[in-house]
């Protein structure tokens, strides 16, 4: 049973624990900080438009596409190994993007950031079920891991938005740099080496077609939600789709696969991977209708946007660790699927909000289903790296990241498209007959702003209140549908995972190579009971 006490661990394995969160904080954040900086970047570099579309995306595209193919790396090489590596090659991407001088340049350090975050991540994980071998500890572990995930999203332009009224915009990226200059330093001292005791060939082909799989199914998500329906998008998602079955049918043939298929199979860990999609589905999708209201519709300067966007914050902090402590008394699915259902009455809050509403209001809806939300995927994500053999958590860890990003690509996706849809219904109704670039208009709150800008006051004023009454009617339809997206995982969770915690692969430890980095003694870690 994996809530049978283990050894417990000491100052010394939390004091690695806080090591290793802050590069978790500073990967995750790297995916939205250049949300402010891009004009500072567009006006020195003068990037094309895909230029400049490839220097916003390469980061997660490349981070989603190798972080399969890190975990099983980790498993096989070993896990403290790879975070120092990941350490390095981050921290030397990040002068490179900060000293870039054309837009090429910083689309390629882009993708260097993106190859150290994807062998960071998996890895950072994949230590805590090594470090903490006693069940409530780990539990707790993880939840810092997936509140610290989750936060580093939403920090992100806070933090850019505060550099940049002091600094370039090059030290959006230097900021990497003390963080993995400590991890570095301290990592060997305060982390062991685990890998596998029997980790097998790594398969070359196996890594290959993972990131050719991955890479056209995220991108052509993002495209579709960013232009609608367009020829391209949807071949890129069906010949990944095709290359994802080519993937799985190498992995029932090789005697040491890269992807466990029996362990996803497992309902322990199957389970907890479909929750954790569903929930980046709906945390994704929803971020960025919240943005767009606080400064769209709201008036805010996108610095004051992101720091009120960052209040949700405290419904995590209270209701994470709540949802850890009950879990140890009551069935760990009873209370994913609450957490889920207290997310889908969040969002079913944000359906009662107008234009006119108070920022308390929006601000408690959003807090509510984010408090719920990372309480159900704390308990996801310990569910299944308990499930998962010791040896091949690194692998586990990545699955369940990458089922995050393909969550969070399909809910942008999604419920973006519904969003878009309300709204240009709404507006194709309420739009002054004259009105210019009327197509603009019709596509976007965003369009309409800028359309506006060059209208008469009276017109203008006609315009952006039709505007912000179809998005605001947008932003209600979308989250009705991730509202019935939570309903509906609060049930798959009761279903699937009800007493799922004792049927976690009872596995072996792999073996540790001791505390520093020569060391030798290859003595095998005690089973984790």
């Amino acid at each position: 049973m994996e809530n049978t006490p283990g050894p417990r661990a000491g100052r010394k394995e939390w004091t690695a624990l806080g090591v290793l969160m802050l590069p978790l904080l500073l990967v995750s954040m790297d995916v939205s900080v250049l949300y402010f900086a891009i004009p500072y970047i567009s006006r020195d570099l003068e990037p094309s438009a895909t230029q400049q579309l490839w220097i916003l995306d390469m980061y997660g595209f490349v981070l989603a596409g190798l972080l399969i193919t890190m975990g099983a790396l980790g498993d096989r090489i070993g896990r403290r190994v790879l975070v120092l590596g990941g350490a390095a090659v981050f921290g030397a991407a990040s002068v490179v993007a900060a000293y870039a001088h054309s837009a090429d340049l910083l689309i390629a350090a882009r993708a260097l950031l993106g190859l150290g975050g994807a062998a960071l991540m998996p890895s950072t994980l994949a230590l805590i079920r090594n470090l903490f071998r006693d069940g409530k500890q780990r539990g707790r572990a993880v939840g810092l891991w997936t509140a610290v995930m989750t936060t580093g999203i939403s920090l992100g332009p806070v933090v850019s938005g505060l550099l940049l009224e002091h600094f370039w915009w090059g030290s959006v990226f230097l900021i990497n740099l003390p963080a993995m200059v400590l991890l570095l330093v301290l990592v060997p001292f305060l982390v062991p080496e685990f890998r596998a005791s029997q980790p097998g060939r790594f398969d070359l082909p196996s890594a290959a077609l993972s990131l050719a799989a991955l890479l056209p199914v995220i991108h052509g998500i993002k495209e579709l939600a960013r232009h609608g329906y367009e020829p391209m998008p949807v071949l890129g998602i069906a010949a990944g789709l095709l290359l994802g079955l080519v993937l799985v049918r190498r992995q029932k043939r090789l005697a040491h696969p890269m992807i466990d298929l029996g362990l996803l199979g497992r309902r322990a860990f199957g389970g907890p991977v479909l929750a954790d999609l569903l929930a980046m589905f709906a945390t994704v999708g929803m971020a960025v209708f919240l943005a767009q209201y606080l400064q769209s519709v709201l008036g805010m300067s996108p610095l004051e946007g992101a720091l009120w966007s960052t209040v949700p914050a405290v419904g995590v902090a209270v209701t994470a660790p709540a949802a850890a402590v009950l879990a140890q008394r009551v069935d760990r699915a009873r209370v994913m699927g609450g957490g889920f259902l207290v997310s889908a009455c969040g969002f079913l809050w944000l359906t009662q909000v107008r234009t006119d509403s108070a920022l308390w209001f929006v601000l408690v809806g959003a807090s509510v289903y984010a408090g719920g939300l990372v309480a159900a995927m704390a308990l996801a994500n310990e569910l299944a790296l308990g499930a998962a053999p010791p040896e091949r958590a690194g692998s586990a860890a990545a699955v369940l990241e990458s089922g995050q990003e393909l969550g969070g690509a399909l809910g942008m996706a999604i419920l973006g498209s519904v969003g878009a849809a309300v709204y240009s219904r709404d507006m194709t109704g309420a739009l002054p007959a004259g009105v210019p670039d009327a197509e603009a208009v019709r596509e976007t709150l965003g369009g309409a702003t800028a359309v506006a800008a060059r209208l008469p006051a009276g017109t203008a004023d006609t315009v952006l209140t039709a505007a912000r009454d179809a998005f605001t009617r947008g932003m209600g339809s979308a989250a009705i549908g991730a509202a019935a997206v939570m309903a509906a995982a609060g049930v798959l969770s009761l279903v699937l995972l009800r007493g799922a915690a004792g049927t976690g692969h009872p596995g072996t430890e792999g073996s540790t190579t001791g505390e520093h980095p020569e060391g030798a003694d290859n003595e095998p870690e005690p089973a984790v009971p």
